[in-house]
């Protein structure tokens, strides 16, 4: 039956998850929110470095936060490589790229996923860690570490972005090149090194993010086909390239889950978050924190 608590411990556990969307999400907000890539492949993205990290893990023992940190270097080189060629090959000829480049990127996505089956197998993996597994009790409510590590991560995660792209020369420019390249030209910069740093950051997110995706859970190969429409959800949701707005928004986005998975079970939890996209893009087209043009 329903009840005040019921409902209390979802809205704190949707918080907590609502965070980990956030973190999951951030990467897709610089790179679709402020470069108009349409990059399909950022779940696939976000599973492979989550493999990674199980690597880490299970050879060598190292915790999954510090695996993520380390193949964060990795994952910038892997994303300046891969908007080079997403440039090279369809942006740089023409005004359809859009819609070739995403033909592009299902490639990439289907490609990291034969492999990742290839290389693992359809079985799910997991890390081990102190803190996954025990959770904080107060009173009747019982909250899971990772859920909160979580939390932490994405908080920190958020205001380290945003601190950069509001306060830094290159977050400054980035931001520019997603409202007037011709005039960052005219200010003697480069607009596709630009991009390709800034996609190169929208990648390197990734190792923490991944980390926080096999904590949080264990993952299979085709996980990233689960978290596609929860992250362009919150993107286009928050108001494309905010990053506060990418926090906010996935955190009504895990308490609206959790609140409908209380109440009416898993079978309705996946459609809520094209429900509240719907729902916030009829009041306000530009999202919850976004400008209007």
């Amino acid at each position: 039956m329903f009840s005040i608590d019921l409902l209390l411990d979802a809205v704190v556990l949707g918080v907590l998850l609502g965070c980990f969307y956030a973190a999951v999400s951030l990467g897709l907000s610089v790179s679709f929110g402020l470069l108009d890539v349409p990059h399909v492949a950022h779940p696939a993205f976000l599973v492979l470095a989550s493999y990674a990290v199980f690597v880490l893990n299970e050879n060598y023992g190292i915790d999954p936060l510090l695996g993520g940190l380390l193949i964060t270097p990795l994952l910038f080189l892997f994303g300046l490589a891969a908007y080079r060629v997403y440039y090279e090959t369809f942006e740089k000829r023409g005004s359809d790229a859009g819609v070739r480049g995403i033909a592009f990127f299902f490639g990439i996505a289907f490609i990291i996923e034969v492999l990742l089956i290839l290389q693992f197998g359809v079985d799910q993996r997991s890390v081990t860690a102190s803190y996954i597994g025990k959770a904080w009790r107060i009173g009747d409510m019982r909250i899971p570490f990772r859920l909160l590590v979580a939390f932490a991560v994405a908080a920190v995660l958020t205001i380290l972005l945003a601190l950069y792209l509001s306060k830094t020369f290159m977050g400054r420019a980035i931001r520019a090149v997603a409202q007037d390249q011709e005039a960052l030209r005219l200010m003697g910069a480069n607009p596709i090194r630009i991009k390709q740093w800034a996609f190169g950051i929208a990648t390197a997110v990734l190792g923490i993010s991944g980390a926080l995706l096999i904590i949080v859970a264990p993952v299979d190969p085709i996980l990233d086909r689960a978290y596609i429409g929860r992250t362009f959800c919150v993107v286009v949701m928050a108001g494309l390239g905010s990053m506060t707005g990418t926090l906010v928004a996935a955190i009504i986005l895990g308490v609206a889950e959790t609140i409908v998975l209380t109440l009416f079970g898993a079978s309705w939890a996946p459609a809520i978050s094209f429900a509240l996209l719907l729902g916030v893009l009829a009041v306000r087209p530009q999202g919850l924190f976004g400008r209007r043009s």
